[in-house]
């Protein structure tokens, strides 16, 4: 869970410290004086430092420790903990960037609820500065398909505006990165981009976290606050508690809040993006999101389309998760062979883009390191293949007659081509070897026609 350091000059404090974290998950060091606790600091920074004010036999204090601490490795949390505490040294100690201070002797509740929440703030500190630092490469829109081009019209519509913008799609399409994108074009692009993962955040933590919050002599900023002048993206609203999503609605409303534990008003000038995979309608009806909320943050809609509506970009991706592979992890640098090429774009993708970009990592490290990918090396190559020139057969195919099966078949595969070149007709006649009346001819009798969807032509079949 986390690795702690705990200073106290008395041994029995530290030793119980450290038995009751043990207990709780967390691996613990010891030190008893402040070259123990430098040298510990030296050797590998800790999680987190729980550190005694008055260090008997040391050439530093609690507070000097303190100081070097924040100045060299300012992201570690530090809980300052003395049985001489008063107003003046919590005040000096939160002033010097400790994050909070307990007055011995302590309640050990309230020393885990304290531990607990400075390691989850550490922890979202870390996760924002990771996304700041990649933000420019996460904000590149890659495609060329139809579906690709009309949800870039319309983002590109709203970059400039400060309208809110409700993403909706299925997980693993691009949502952030469509998030990241209208940010980095908008006129607050050199602000903050902030993302509050409503999934992954502890419901009994939410308001904290989001609001901050105000102790004795001491202010911790919440991500409200951090990203103030900038974009606030709500990642998975639906997943945000019932109780938080009425206070959240007050913030759009007139941009204010309280910190927890504090009276002072908060102003905030925030752009608000949200994203769902979920039917927001369908939660409202279920009592599990706020209809009120839905609307205000529903002001510009704009739908995420899965990888299965964006085939054609499938090679483009593949090539630019394989370039990116290459530079950040050193990864072969391999091209696709038309085989792969043809057998991603056919592969069903629950997982959208994501799922594709873990199966372009694996093959890169399971794969060869040299010469173009083939479908061989690909998860779905492997499961087709029995051997050399053959297919394996699902068990349902295998029943049916001659006549049946190769009609089925030839759906499932005449589908499954226009589909993967975006509903273009001539360019699958060409592919399959088939004049495009002859074809049209064949999905006729097949029952299969093309529509409109998100943008692109989709391939189905009359009646389903």
């Amino acid at each position: 869970m986390g690795d702690i350091l705990i200073t106290d000059d008395e041994r029995d404090i530290r030793e119980l410290i450290s038995d009751i974290l043990k207990d709780e998950g967390y691996t613990t060091r010891l030190a008893a004086n402040s070259d123990q606790c430098m040298k510990e600091i030296a050797n590998e920074p800790p999680a987190l430092m729980i550190l005694d004010i008055w260090l008997k036999d040391s050439g530093m204090d609690g507070i000097d420790i303190l100081k070097t601490v924040k100045r060299d490795h300012p992201d570690i949390p530090i809980v300052i903990i003395s049985g001489h505490g008063n107003i003046e040294i919590a005040v000096a100690a939160i002033k010097q960037g400790a994050y909070d201070f307990i007055e011995k002797p302590f309640n050990i509740d309230q020393l885990m609820v304290v531990i607990r929440r400075a390691m989850e703030t550490s922890r979202l500190r870390r996760e924002n500065v990771e996304l700041k630092r990649g933000e420019t490469a996460s904000a590149e829109m890659l495609g060329d398909s139809a579906a690709f081009r009309a949800l870039k019209s319309q983002l590109d519509k709203v970059t400039k505006s400060n309208g809110r913008v409700m993403l909706t799609g299925p997980a693993g399409a691009g949502k952030e990165i469509a998030a990241r994108y209208i940010h980095a074009q908008s006129n607050r692009s050199g602000a903050p981009f902030v993302t509050v993962s409503s999934a992954s955040i502890e419901p009994d933590r939410m308001e904290e976290v989001l609001f901050g919050r105000q102790a004795a002599g001491g202010i911790e900023k919440g991500l409200l606050e951090q990203a103030n002048g900038g974009v606030i993206y709500f990642d998975e609203i639906a997943d945000m508690p019932l109780g938080t999503q009425s206070k959240i609605l007050r913030v759009l409303v007139d941009q204010t809040f309280n910190r927890v534990g504090g009276s002072d008003k908060v102003q905030v000038d925030l752009r608000v993006i949200s994203s769902t995979n979920r039917d927001l309608p369908n939660e409202i009806a279920a009592g599990n999101f706020r209809e009120e909320l839905y609307h205000r943050l529903n002001v510009v809609p704009i739908q995420v389309p899965s990888l299965e509506e964006r085939r054609e970009d499938i090679p483009l991706l593949a090539e630019y998760f394989i370039g990116m592979f290459n530079k950040g992890q050193g990864l072969p640098l391999r091209a696709l062979a038309e085989d792969a090429r043809a057998l991603l774009q056919t592969m069903l993708w629950p997982g959208n883009v994501r799922q594709l970009k873990n199966v372009v990592e694996r093959v890169l490290i399971l794969g060869e390191n040299t010469g173009d990918i083939s479908a061989k090396e690909l998860p779905a190559g492997d499961e087709a293949s029995a051997e050399e020139g053959r297919i394996v057969l699902s068990g349902g195919l295998a029943t049916l007659p001659l006549r049946e099966a190769r009609e089925l078949f030839e759906r499932e595969y005449l589908l499954t081509q226009i589909n993967r070149f975006g509903g273009n007709i001539s360019r699958t006649a060409s592919f399959v070897g088939m004049e495009r009346s002859a074809l049209h001819r064949k999905l006729k009798s097949l029952g299969v026609a093309t529509t409109n969807k998100a943008g692109a032509r989709v391939a189905y079949v009359e009646g389903d």
